[in-house]
């Protein structure tokens, strides 16, 4: 315990010897490291499964009308494959 109140006793000093302009750029990168952190946090929740094609697209599946019914036994829709 001792060791993090001695490191943020030295943060503290090195920070108070800046200009405030250094400062605030300080404070800016300690915000860029939280929002950095949370992104990752945020990605890791995201993570799923990976799922089919068909399971992404099934809302669709079948809300076509017209067009061939199958195209392995129309062969005039397979000229040139």
């Amino acid at each position: 315990m001792t060791q993090a109140i001695d490191k943020e006793q030295m943060i503290i000093d090195e920070f108070k010897k800046l200009s405030p302009e250094k400062q605030q750029e300080v404070l800016n990168f300690i915000e860029f490291l939280h929002f950095k952190a949370q992104k990752q946090d945020v990605q890791h929740k995201e993570e799923k499964e990976p799922i089919s094609a068909y399971e992404a697209a099934k809302e669709f599946a079948g809300c076509v009308d017209g067009g061939p019914g199958d195209l392995a036994t129309n062969k005039k829709y397979l000229e040139g494959y």
